[in-house]
């Protein structure tokens, strides 16, 4: 199997024309290591202070039937994020396009070698379902039990990320908290990355306006998504210092395929978010 060796996303394609492939080709995977990342944020690779998972739903899947005949399927995938490597969106869709006049034998030999390619991309087991189309499989998005920040009345002219504008104090409480206006760009070409940010937390109560404040000031800031949420995870947990804490960001689909990070603190309640969300018959 030829997949890439990790490495930092100045070698991956994006932004570059590339020759699309219509069989199965592991080796256009590319990996991304994490710790490059998560070094920037004081996070040591054996030891995360967050247990979670990359949600990855893909809409654009499609193989031969042995007789040649196109199934077309939704997939989910799950990468840990105790894994090594995040896996580059754009060489994900190429690899997945490759899939297009590949012969397979059937639904479950399609999930096996994605989900053999994926595990040795990422470097970890990757849980993979494939679900054909013909099957009708329903997918119910869920918004978080909790409370809107959007309607807040909040001054604003700051872009970068400042997580000085998080504060908490006073009475522990249990709460979710959640926004619509995140967005980031992409950490290579700049393109815009729009998401929900859900933060489920049990602490001294966060002052509201400074995390939709925190949220917004994400706007012209360019990492992946998987580097966004730990980011927004570390710096709730550093400034806000609650005992419990899960964040969760549904971003919008581009290119067939969603990514929602999740990370919490080991036992952290994630709200049934994960399973609220999943692609099933």
């Amino acid at each position: 199997m030829n997949v890439s060796a990790a490495s930092g996303p100045e070698g991956s394609p994006l932004g570059k024309p590339v020759a699309y492939r219509d069989t199965r080709h592991p080796g256009l995977l590319f990996p991304i290591a994490r710790q490059g990342k998560r070094d920037e944020l004081g996070i040591r690779g054996d030891a995360l202070p967050f247990v979670g998972e990359d949600l990855w739903n893909a809409y654009e899947l499609s193989w031969l039937d042995a007789r040649g005949k196109p199934v077309v399927a939704l997939a989910r995938f799950r990468v840990p994020a105790t894994s090594p490597n995040l896996i580059e969106s754009k060489s994900l869709k190429l690899y997945l396009n490759a899939f297009n006049q590949q012969r397979m034998s059937d639904p479950e030999a399609v999930r096996t070698a994605i989900a053999r390619d994926l595990s040795a991309a990422a470097g970890a087991a990757v849980g993979v379902t494939v679900l054909p189309l013909a099957a009708r499989p329903a997918r119910r998005v869920v918004y978080p039990d909790g409370d809107c920040l959007d309607g807040l009345d909040i001054d604003i002219d700051t872009y970068r990320p400042r997580p000085d504008y998080l504060h908490a104090a006073g009475a522990i409480v249990s709460e979710t908290l959640y926004s619509h206006l995140l967005k980031s760009n992409c950490l290579v070409t700049g393109q815009p990355d729009w998401g929900m940010v859900a933060v489920r937390y049990t602490g001294p109560a966060i002052e509201r306006a400074g995390l939709l404040r925190y949220i917004v000031s994400f706007r012209q800031h360019n990492e992946f998504h998987e580097q966004c949420v730990e980011r927004i995870f570390r710096d709730i947990l550093a400034h806000c210092s609650p005992t419990a804490l899960a964040v969760w960001a549904r971003y919008t689909r581009r290119g067939g395929l969603d990514i929602n990070p999740f990370r919490a603190t080991p036992g952290a309640d994630d709200g049934g978010w994960r399973d609220a969300d999943e692609i099933r018959q």
